[in-house]
C-alpha cells in the first residue's frame, strides 16, 4: 500500500465516520463522502457522472466479486448463452462453469501462441441468446494485453453486453470506460497500492444488474450492505495516485521488466528461457517466464528460500499444483508450461532490485539442474 494511501484511511478512521446508511446527520455525512468517493473514481476512469443518464458504481469486496456479480448479474442463469475467453481468470471461468451447470452454454473463445484472443468466431457467435461477453483487458499471468476496443465494437454491433475485467490495467494503462466501449467493468484497489478487501463494478447507465446478494437497499439493492467509508476513500487516493503517476511509471516498469527478462537471458542459456507472451502487447509490470525441465513448484518453494516472491499463476488459485490454464490454452509445449512462473513488478521497483532479483532466480536454477 502507498502511504499517502495509508495516511487517507488513518484520517479517515480517525473521523470516526458512522455507517453511510443513517438518517442521522452523522449518516449523512458519511454518506457525502462515500459518495464524492465514487464520483471521483468514476471520473478518474472517464465514466460519465453529468448527465442524467450517469455511469454507475458499485462496491464490492474485491475483484473477484464484482467479476461473479457482473457473470450472474448480467449473464443470469438457466438457458441462453455467455461468451469468455479462454484465458479468464479464476473469478470468471470458475463462474462461468456453475452457470454451465444451471442450463447456460458457456462459449469459450480461443488464443493463439502468444495468448491473444482470437475474435474470428465472435460475430458467429453472437445471437439473441447471448446474454454476456466477458473478456479481460489485461492477462493476470502474462500480461498480455487484448483487443477490447475491438472485441466492444462486434459487441456493440450485435447489442450484446460486454464485460472487462480491468483489474490489471488500471494504473498501467491510460483507461477510459466510456471510450472502451464496454457494459461494465471490473476495478480493485489492491493492483495499485490501495486498500485490499474493496473492489468496483462499474456499469453503463443503460444496463440492468440484477443482485446476487439480498438484505439491504444499499447501493441501489444491487450489492447491498454497509459500505466502508474508509475503503473508499483509500480506493479514491489510490487511483488518484495511480493515474497522476501515468505514463512515467508505466514506461518505468516496462524498462524494468524488459531488464528483468533481458538478463535472465544473458545469465542463462538461451535455450533455457523462454518468455511466454513476449511477441504481443502486454501491460508493462507482468512478466511470465518459463525455465524448460525445471519443475515450477520446485523453483517457487527456492525463490522463496532466496527471498524472491513469484507464482506460478493466478494468486487466487496459487494453492493448486495443476498447470496454468492459460498457458494451456495458448498451446505451449508441456515443458515450458511445466517450468513457467509469473513475476510481477511495481511502481516502486528499482533497477538494483530487478538486478538481485535475475541474479538469484539465475543461481537457483543452476542449483536446481544440477541435482
Amino acid at each position: 500500500m502507498a502511504v499517502e494511501v495509508a495516511l487517507a484511511m488513518s484520517q479517515a478512521y480517525q473521523s470516526a465516520f458512522l455507517n453511510p446508511a443513517s438518517q442521522h446527520q452523522a449518516g449523512q455525512k458519511a454518506r457525502r463522502r462515500l459518495e464524492d468517493a465514487r464520483e471521483t473514481i468514476l471520473n478518474l476512469l472517464g465514466a460519465e457522472t453529468t448527465s442524467f443518464a450517469s455511469d454507475r458504481l458499485v462496491f464490492t469486496s474485491g475483484g473477484t466479486e464484482a467479476n461473479n456479480l457482473a457473470l450472474f448479474g448480467l449473464g443470469g442463469s438457466g438457458p441462453g448463452q455467455v461468451v469468455i475467453s479462454a484465458i479468464e481468470h479464476p473469478s470468471i471461468s470458475e463462474a462461468a462453469q456453475h452457470l454451465a451447470r444451471q442450463g447456460t452454454q458457456i462459449r469459450i473463445l480461443p488464443v493463439d501462441r502468444q495468448g491473444v484472443v482470437q475474435l474470428d468466431p465472435l460475430a458467429n457467435w453472437l445471437e439473441e441468446r447471448t446474454r454476456l461477453v466477458s473478456v479481460m483487458l489485461g492477462n493476470n499471468e502474462t500480461g498480455v494485453r487484448q483487443p477490447i476496443e475491438e472485441i466492444a465494437a462486434i459487441c456493440c454491433e450485435k447489442g450484446v453486453p460486454l464485460h472487462v475485467d480491468a483489474v490489471q490495467a488500471v494504473g498501467k494503462l491510460p483507461l477510459n470506460f466510456r471510450k472502451l466501449g464496454a457494459a461494465a467493468m471490473t476495478v480493485t484497489p489492491h493492483k495499485f497500492h490501495g486498500p485490499r478487501g474493496i473492489g468496483a463494478l462499474i456499469l453503463d447507465d443503460r444496463v440492468k444488474l440484477n443482485p446476487s446478494m439480498f438484505g439491504g437497499s444499499q447501493q441501489l439493492a444491487m450489492r447491498p450492505g454497509t459500505e466502508s467509508v474508509e475503503l473508499a476513500i483509500g480506493f479514491e487516493r489510490a487511483l488518484q495516485l495511480a493515474i497522476e503517476a501515468l505514463p512515467e511509471a508505466a514506461q518505468t516498469m516496462r524498462e524494468l521488466r524488459d531488464r528483468l527478462e533481458m538478463l535472465l537471458q544473458e545469465l542463462l542459456p538461451a535455450d533455457q528461457v523462454v518468455i511466454n507472451g513476449k511477441e504481443a502487447p502486454r501491460i508493462s509490470h507482468t512478466s511470465n517466464v518459463s525455465f524448460p525441465g525445471i519443475d515450477r513448484q520446485a523453483l517457487v518453494m527456492a525463490l522463496d528460500m532466496a527471498g524472491v516472491a513469484c507464482s506460478t499463476g493466478s494468486a487466487c488459485a496459487s494453492g493448486s499444483s495443476e498447470p496454468s490454464p492459460t498457458l494451456i490454452a495458448m498451446g505451449l509445449d508441456e515443458a515450458v508450461i511445466s517450468g513457467s512462473i509469473r513475476l510481477s513488478l511495481s511502481r516502486f521497483t528499482t533497477q538494483p532490485e530487478v538486478d538481485e532479483v535475475a541474479s538469484r532466480i539465475s543461481s537457483c536454477i543452476k542449483r536446481l539442474r544440477q541435482t
